[in-house]
């Protein structure tokens, strides 16, 4: 893990919609992410199912839980994966902390999905640009 830094600047001039589309139709490579072309197009991506997809139970299962649907309750999570108390009570206390009210919370929370990079620390300088320190490792 190393940590990058990143600068944006807000008066910097931004494209219009068509000015985009031009920029992509003068490209030459071609776009290959799966992203660009609708899911009912092609094959199911990672992350793509849905419960509706699932058959009940399907994920408990896997995990040696019961069969009841495919919601798991925290203790049989933590039990699965073998989480100790005093990691379950750090964990709770950044979920209460997490829960706080965006004003309220005293630091800038940062919530990654997969394949995303957590936010480190961020600050604006006197010449207008935010700059953004993050890990440069992906979720």
């Amino acid at each position: 893990m190393v940590i990058a830094t990143m600068y944006l600047d807000p008066n910097a001039a931004a494209y219009t919609d068509n000015e985009i589309v031009a920029k992509v139709n003068a490209a030459t490579d071609d776009i290959t992410r799966a992203d660009s072309v609708a899911a009912a197009a092609r094959p199911i991506a990672d992350g793509e199912v849905t419960s509706g997809k699932l058959g009940d139970g399907a994920i408990k299962a896997k995990l040696g839980g019961e069969a009841d649907g495919n919601k798991l309750v925290a203790a049989s999570l933590a039990s699965a994966a073998g989480i100790a108390n005093a990691q379950v009570a750090t964990g709770l206390a950044k979920a209460n902390l997490d829960a706080m009210a965006d004003t309220a919370r005293g630091y800038i929370k940062t919530d990654p999905s997969s394949g995303q990079f957590k936010v480190v620390s961020i600050q604006r300088h006197t010449d207008g640009k935010l700059e953004t320190d993050f890990d440069d490792v992906a979720v």
